[in-house]
């Protein structure tokens, strides 16, 4: 694995275009699809912390290790969501955007025309999560912190974005069941084809992921 380095920079400019802007006309109705089996999921997922503040989520991964990460509601009336992550310089918050279908980090990249975009919250977050990759696997996202006032060069400084572990809710703590479904998800592509009771198979197909 190649590792990449990219820019995450928050910035105020009025909307964004979806990594994929030539697509066919969008049927807005795909929109409240989309949203809806997200939110599913992520309530689903027991790291989603709903209406939290900034603030909030700050104090609750403060003395967390360097990695752990949750999902919030973003408190800018252009965004839906902020993942919010501990680093080695302390807690942080990335926002998170969305149009017709595409989820991706608000950044800009120096290295990159856009980010890479999913079809849904969870498949972003699992494609950045590092918690199975050493060191030399790491994808590096670059998060910015603010610059030494004694430097007179205007150099893009950061910090890299690890998402390692996600911090469930103190009411959202996973079930065995819940656990035996990410592990079985962890290990199999198919799982679908498993020798399992149709009711099982279910409940796999209700959250497609491992983390």
């Amino acid at each position: 694995m190649v590792a990449q380095e990219v820019m995450i920079l928050h910035h105020k400019e009025q909307g964004s275009c979806c990594p994929n802007p030539s697509s066919p006309q969008w049927d807005p109705t795909q929109d409240l699809h989309c949203i809806t089996t997200t939110f599913q999921h992520l309530q689903t997922s027991g790291w989603y912390w709903g209406t939290i503040s900034a603030s909030e989520a700050r104090e609750a991964l403060l003395m967390k290790p360097e990695g752990t990460f949750l999902l919030r509601d973003s408190s800018h009336p252009q965004y839906m969501l902020a993942l919010s992550v501990k680093t080695r310089c302390g807690p942080t918050s990335v926002r998170i955007e969305y149009k017709r279908g595409c989820f991706w980090l608000d950044s800009i990249s120096p290295n990159l025309p856009h980010l890479q975009a999913f079809p849904d919250v969870l498949s972003l977050v699992q494609h950045y999560a590092v918690s199975d990759q050493t060191p030399q696997d790491l994808a590096s996202i670059q998060l910015p912190k603010k610059p030494d006032p004694a430097q007179h060069a205007a150099k893009e400084t950061g910090v890299p974005l690890k998402l390692v572990r996600p911090l469930h809710r103190p009411e959202g703590l996973p079930s065995l069941q819940h656990l035996a479904r990410l592990t079985i998800n962890k290990y199999t592509n198919c799982p679908d084809q498993l020798p399992l009771p149709n009711s099982l198979l279910r409940f796999l197909q209700n959250y497609p992921f491992y983390i």
